[in-house]
């Protein structure tokens, strides 16, 4: 994603926002982790921090801003209602504090629930 400020422009990696995704995401209470769905079998499986960006989604708008889609596991007996609620707070709060870069929407898709 290119930024165009008044002493030049600013480049930002895909990379860099999966990975302030995924780490403002596993912040929050009730996310064991983020989640990946295997091609081979078709189950969910828990990523570890070194892979948790594998289990996000960018897309860059037209209008310079993001989409993004997380894929989690959550702690069985959490409220699903209050921690999607809280990841899209804290995701959308995060990257556009650190980036500079207006988020326009947060998808959170469960994938699981461990004990």
């Amino acid at each position: 994603m290119k930024l165009q400020t008044e002493k030049g422009e600013i480049r930002i990696s895909g990379d860099v926002f999966t990975n302030i995704t995924g780490a403002a995401a596993t912040k929050c209470f009730g996310v064991k982790g983020m989640a990946v769905r295997s091609a081979t079998d078709g189950l969910v499986h828990l990523l570890k921090r070194e892979s948790m960006s594998k289990g996000v989604k960018v897309s860059f708008n037209e209008d310079s801003s993001v989409s993004i889609e997380l894929h989690i596991i959550v702690e069985n007996g959490v409220n699903l209602v209050a921690v999607s609620r809280s990841i899209m707070s804290e995701v959308r709060y995060v990257v556009s504090r650190m980036t500079g870069v207006q988020v326009k929407s947060v998808d959170v898709c469960v994938d699981a629930m461990r004990v």
